[in-house]
């Protein structure tokens, strides 16, 4: 079994500190990499999370670390991710599973080749390797990719990782940078003086801080809501699964219309799908307006019924310091994984991947998905309280840009200058009347 759960023994238990510096609420891989940096820069921090270490998100998705079809904004900042998880791997050895293996995406319609054909212009800014294919190359670069396909894009230094084992690495390596982290340790809300953060209150204690991080991928709706402060974020869920070792049909990770394969360093392959599922509650009425734009591409989107702890209810919830929270009733979102979506998979990838129609679907899982009305995530300080800050909504490609994405909060947090243009990506966009531009999907 390749999942935490709330059964999974618990790893990182440092003691509480007084004080730090800078307090990380969430320990996915935004947060751990914002961890990593700040200590390198001499910062203490503490992590808390209120399960595990990539007990969610961050160790379900694809493993997919690319800059192909990035949003233009995230595309400077998904290069250095790939240059940083590549400075991981070399650092801290195999648990990265970081290869340079190529991601290509292959187009059947003739909006998917415009796509593809607009994004070259992107990718030429950035000095990319990026090329298009025609149908004859894609027989030569992916023959066992069975389609009508009008051409493909590639990116041949674009890579992959494990998700598994990948951001429970970095995270050791930052606890012996300095770094506290505590897992089962939910926060429950921040102390504010004079309009600043000045710390944490957890379910085991109080910490002073001057700094506080908000990387709780679908939770983080609900706590900052708590706080009232009203981020439009809904959850959706994503199926995976993984296929016993199989031959080698392409060594990175492909896109072939409506199956997508990565190639694991267990000699199997990750399978996923376009398909996500959103179960409808409280949060999809708040802000389901907001997110119109995006749904009119989100084609393989599905509506259903079900439990979402991550949605508050109607009125909002409040607590306070003292009192229990929704984090600690549920310590690792653990969907189960859609039947009817692996069933899909399993024909799909029978029909456009032939040479893996033998290779058997050995364990499935699903993933809470924090997505945006935009398609792109927070990363930004809030105006009040001074203080607190937010890299959340990473809309379901957080996990290969969360070294870079993880830079650029230590660096915000640290005070300096930032090295992107950041306008996308600043909280208030939801507030002050700017129009919503979803970015690409998945």
């Amino acid at each position: 079994m390749f999942l935490f759960s709330d059964q999974s023994p618990v790893t990182f238990h440092d003691d509480l500190p007084d004080e730090v510096d800078v307090a990380i609420i969430g320990g996915g891989v935004i947060g751990v990499t914002t961890a990593w940096f700040l200590a390198k820069s001499g910062r203490r921090v503490l992590i808390c999370d209120k399960g595990r270490i990539a007990g969610e998100q961050s160790s379900r998705n694809w493993g997919w670390v690319r800059v192909n079809g990035r949003d233009e904004a995230e595309t400077p900042i998904a290069i250095e991710s790939l240059r940083l998880w590549e400075a991981f791997g070399e650092e801290l050895g195999p648990d990265i599973g970081f290869q340079r293996r190529g991601i290509i995406e292959l187009a059947e319609t003739d909006d998917e080749m415009a796509f593809c054909e607009g994004w070259l212009d992107i990718a030429k800014a950035n000095q990319l390797d990026t090329k298009l294919l025609s149908p004859g190359d894609i027989a030569d670069v992916f023959p066992a990719a069975q389609g009508a396909w009008k051409g493909a894009m590639i990116t041949p230094s674009d890579g992959r990782a494990e998700p598994f084992t990948a951001v429970p690495a970095i995270a050791r390596a930052a606890q012996g940078a300095g770094v506290s982290i505590r897992e089962r340790c939910a926060v429950r809300t921040i102390d504010v003086q004079n309009g600043r953060v000045t710390g944490v209150v957890t379910e085991n204690g109080a910490v002073k801080a001057g700094a506080v991080l908000c990387a709780a991928g679908a939770w983080s709706n609900m706590f900052l809501g708590n706080l009232g402060v009203d981020l439009p974020q809904l959850a959706v869920r994503g199926t995976v699964a993984r296929t016993a070792p199989a031959a080698s049909v392409f060594d990175g990770a492909a896109g072939a219309k409506d199956i997508f394969i990565r190639r694991r360093e267990d000699g199997g392959y990750t399978i996923a799908s376009a398909i996500t599922e959103h179960l409808i509650g409280a949060s999809s009425f708040r802000y389901g307006a907001s997110f119109l734009p995006a749904l009119k591409s989100a084609s393989e989107l599905r509506f259903g019924l079900g439990a979402d702890p991550t949605q508050a209810l109607f009125p909002r919830p409040r607590w306070g310091g003292e009192e229990a929270t929704p984090f600690e009733k549920t310590r690792v979102l653990n969907p189960a994984p859609s039947q009817s979506v692996l069933q899909k998979m399993r024909t799909h990838l029978n029909d456009r991947i032939p040479a893996l129609r033998d290779a058997a679907f050995i364990e499935s899982w699903a993933g809470m998905i924090d997505a945006m009305p935009d398609v792109v995530p927070v990363m930004d300080e809030l105006r009040a309280p001074k203080g607190l800050f937010i890299a959340t909504g990473f809309s379901g490609h957080g996990f290969g840009i969360g070294p870079g994405a993880g830079k650029v909060m230590a660096e915000m947090i640290d005070g300096q200058a930032p090295r992107y243009d950041l306008k996308r990506f600043r909280f208030a966009r939801f507030k002050d009347g700017s129009k919503i531009d979803p970015g690409p999907g998945i």
